[in-house]
C-alpha cells in the first residue's frame, strides 16, 4: 500500500473515531428511560411488595404460630420444626433502599408529606425486622453508597426509638404540610390518614416495650392533645391494602394451588372458641367441614395444632372432617365481599382501641377502658361486615368485671381474635401479653416451648459474620428460644 492511501485510510478512520465519540452520549441515551425515578413511582411497588411478603408470612408461619391456623399435612411449621424464614428480613432490606431514596428526593426538593409518608413507612418496616428477629442492622443499614458495606447489629432498644423518632418527626411534619402524595395505595395519597396512622403506631409501639420503658407520659401527651397527636377515629381510618379482582394484583392466596391450601385447616382453640361464643365472625374464618359444607346441618370442627403427621391426616376421620379457611381468602378473594375483607393489613382501628383498653386498665391513660374495649369489638365486627350481637358484650367471657387482671384478659383475648390473618401482630403481641394461654403444639419438636423469634438468615454468617456474632453475643443465642430485649 503505497503512502497515499496509508493516508486516506487514516484520516477516514480519525474522521469516523471522532464522529463516533461525538454522538457516543446521545446514541446511548434513551429519551423514553427516566434517570431519576420519582417517589410517586417507588411507593406503589413498595407498599405492594411489603404487603405481600406480611401476609406470606402471616399464612405460612404467623396464623399458625398462634393457633388460628393448623395444619393436616407438611406439618413442621405446627410443630416448631422451623428452619430460615428470611422473607421478612431480604424483602424488607431491599425496599428499604427505596424507601431512602424516597426521603432524598423528598428533601431535595421540600416534600414534607412525601418525607413523611416515607418515615411512616420506615418505621413500620424496621419494627417487622427487629419483632421477628430481634437486634438488627438498622444505623448502618442501606449505606454501602457511603462505603459500609458490613453494617453493625444495633440494639433493639436503639432500633425502637429510632421507630419512635421516626413516627414522630412523621406527625410533625405531616401537621404542618397539606396536599396528597402520588402513587399510594394505603391512603390514596390523603395525608391526614397517614397523620393518624403515624401516632396509631406510636400506641403500638410504646406499648410493644412496656416491659422496659412505662409508656404513660407519652401515651398522655398524645390522648390529650388530639389536635397535635390525631388518631383513628373508626374503620375508614384503617391502614390496609386493598387488591383488585384482577390481575396481577389479587389477593395473594387466590392463585395458590388448591391442595397448597388445604392443608391449612381451622385451629381448634381458635374455632372452639367462636363456637362458643356464637361469635358470627365464626364463618368469615372458617368454612363447614368439606363432608357437610352445603348441607342443611353444616360441621365445623378444628385441629389440634402440632399433630404429627398421620395423626394430623387422619384426625376426626380424615381432611374431610377438618374446617377449611374461608373460601372469602380463596378462590372468593376477588369478589365483592372478598375484596372488602382479604386484604393487606399495617394497622386497624379496632387494634388501637384495644391497646387504648390496655392502657387505661394499665393506669398508664384515663378514661374508660370498657369504652375502648366495646369500641374495639365493634370495630372487628365492623371490619368483616358485621354488627356486634345484641348479647355478646353481656357474655360472662367477654364482660369487663371490676377485676382489673381478668379485665386484661378479655381485651387481650377479644384483640387476638380480631388479629385473624393480619399479618404478623397477633404473634408479635402475643409474646407480651401471654394473652391467650396458647398450650404449646401438641408433638412439637420444641421442648414444649412455642417459639419467640426468628433465626437470622444463615448467609449473615459468611457476609457479615462479626456484626451478626457480636449481636448474637449481646442478645443471647441465635435461637427460636431467645428473648429479645423487649421481652426480657
Amino acid at each position: 500500500m503505497n503512502k497515499l492511501n496509508i493516508f486516506l485510510v487514516a484520516l477516514i478512520l480519525s474522521m469516523v473515531t471522532i464522529s463516533c465519540t461525538k454522538d457516543f452520549e446521545e446514541i446511548n441515551t434513551n429519551n423514553n428511560a427516566p434517570e431519576k425515578v420519582t417517589p410517586q413511582l417507588l411507593l406503589p411497588d413498595i407498599q405492594r411488595d411489603m404487603i405481600n411478603q406480611v401476609l406470606g408470612e402471616s399464612w405460612g408461619i404467623g396464623n399458625i404460630v398462634i393457633q388460628h391456623t393448623a395444619k393436616n399435612q407438611f406439618v413442621n411449621e405446627d410443630r416448631y420444626l422451623w428452619g430460615e424464614i428470611n422473607g421478612i428480613w431480604n424483602t424488607t432490606y431491599n425496599k428499604l433502599r427505596d424507601i431512602q431514596n424516597i426521603i432524598i428526593s423528598a428533601e431535595e426538593t421540600n416534600d414534607a408529606g412525601t418525607k413523611a409518608v416515607a418515615l411512616v413507612m420506615r418505621a413500620w418496616m424496621y419494627s417487622l425486622i427487629t419483632d421477628a428477629y430481634g437486634d438488627i442492622p438498622y444505623s448502618e443499614a442501606i449505606k454501602a453508597k457511603d462505603g459500609i458495606f458490613y453494617a453493625k447489629y444495633d440494639s433493639q432498644e436503639a432500633v425502637y426509638a429510632g421507630i419512635l423518632a421516626d413516627l414522630k418527626e412523621a406527625n410533625q411534619l405531616l401537621g404542618s404540610t397539606s396536599g396528597v402524595v402520588g402513587g399510594d395505595l394505603i391512603y390514596g395519597g390523603n395525608l391526614s390518614k397517614w397523620r393518624k396512622l403515624a401516632n396509631a403506631l406510636r400506641v403500638r409501639y410504646l406499648i410493644r416495650i412496656s416491659n422496659k420503658k412505662s409508656p404513660a407520659a407519652e401515651l398522655t401527651e398524645i390522648i390529650n392533645n388530639a389536635s397535635a397527636n390525631p388518631l383513628f377515629v373508626g374503620n375508614e381510618d384503617n391502614a390496609t391494602y386493598t387488591y383488585r379482582a384482577t390481575a396481577p394484583d389479587q389477593f395473594p392466596q387466590f392463585s395458590a394451588r388448591s391442595g397448597s391450601f388445604n392443608e391449612y385447616r381451622a385451629s381448634k382453640f381458635m374455632l372452639d372458641t367462636l363456637v362458643s361464643l356464637s361469635d358470627p365472625r365464626l364463618t368469615i374464618f372458617y368454612r363447614a367441614t368439606p363432608k357437610t359444607e352445603g348441607t342443611a346441618n353444616p360441621v365445623f370442627i378444628g385441629l389440634p395444632n402440632g399433630l404429627n403427621d398421620v395423626d394430623a391426616l387422619t384426625y376426626a376421620g380424615g381432611p374431610e372432617n377438618h374446617s377449611r379457611i374461608s373460601d372469602i381468602f380463596y378462590e372468593n378473594a376477588i369478589t365483592s365481599q372478598g375484596l372488602s375483607i382479604a386484604k393487606g393489613v399495617i394497622m386497624t382501628y379496632a387494634e388501637l382501641q384495644f391497646l387504648l383498653a390496655e392502657a387505661v386498665a394499665k393506669g398508664w391513660i384515663t378514661g374508660e377502658a370498657s369504652t375502648y374495649y366495646q369500641a374495639g369489638i365493634n370495630a372487628s365486627f365492623g371490619f368483616y361486615g358485621l354488627t356486634t350481637p345484641s348479647n355478646y358484650m353481656d357474655k360472662s367471657e367477654v364482660k369487663l368485671t371490676a377485676n382489673a387482671d381478668d379485665n386484661l384478659k378479655k381485651i387481650g383475648f377479644q384483640k387476638w381474635i380480631s388479629f385473624f390473618y393480619q399479618g404478623m401482630e397477633a404473634w408479635f403481641d402475643w409474646r407480651r401479653t401471654k394473652i391467650p394461654a396458647l398450650k404449646p403444639a401438641i408433638s412439637n419438636q420444641n421442648n414444649g416451648k412455642i417459639p419467640v423469634r426468628f433465626i437470622y438468615p444463615i448467609i449473615e454468617q459468611g457476609l457479615n459474620g462479626p456484626n451478626r456474632l457480636e449481636a448474637v453475643s449481646r442478645q443471647g443465642g441465635d435461637d427460636i428460644n431467645t428473648l429479645m430485649w423487649h421481652l426480657k
